[in-house]
């Protein structure tokens, strides 16, 4: 198991995006669990409409201004956390959406705090509470506490590029990906 360093993203969320497909996260604690990624989408503050960070940077966004591997967890609609990576230089608020993955580890954690054994983290609100993500991890870092990012042990073979999906805005860029099979 080999961690991946924040010094590993360049930057470019696109090819970040690409990146982080078959790493794993791991949150940390008495319960921990793992998910390797399999869906994932880039927001770009610059140019991007649909990003968070496009208007400039607000007590809510804050943490996508933060060096790379900074956590910024959210809530959307005011239900369900959801968790990106920070992949740009410091103050460019670059960030990748983590959106699904397979539980790897701690499959009984995840079963107990989504309630079921079916659809444990193939969404980004899934996925959050599968691993127990909460507002209170917001601004930490991976590799540092509570969060693990654990690099891929290969390249996936098969990944589609497609548009983003949940978003009014931006919405023709293909910058959701997905691991196929």
């Amino acid at each position: 198991m080999t961690l991946l360093p924040a010094s590993a993203f360049s930057g470019d969320v696109v090819a970040d995006a690409r990146r982080l497909l078959g790493c794993v996260v791991r949150t940390l604690g008495d319960e921990p669990v793992a998910v390797r990624m399999d869906e994932v989408e880039a927001y770009a503050a610059e140019g991007d409409p649909a990003s968070h960070a496009f208007s400039g940077r607000t007590p809510r966004n804050a943490a996508m201004f933060g060096p790379p591997g900074t956590v910024y967890v959210y809530r959307s609609y005011g239900i369900h956390w959801c968790m990106n990576i920070v992949v740009g230089d410091e103050g460019m608020a670059g960030a990748v959406l983590l959106r699904g993955g397979e539980v790897v580890e701690g499959l009984e954690t995840a079963i107990e705090r989504r309630g079921r054994s079916d659809h444990l983290a193939d969404g980004p609100g899934k996925l959050c509470q599968a691993l127990g993500v909460t507002g209170e991890m917001n601004g930490s870092k991976v590799n540092l506490g509570v969060i693990e990012l654990v690099d891929r042990d290969h390249e996936p073979a098969d990944v589609v590029a497609t548009p983003r999906i949940g978003i009014s805005k931006a919405v023709d860029r293909p910058w959701r990906f997905v691991v196929r099979g």
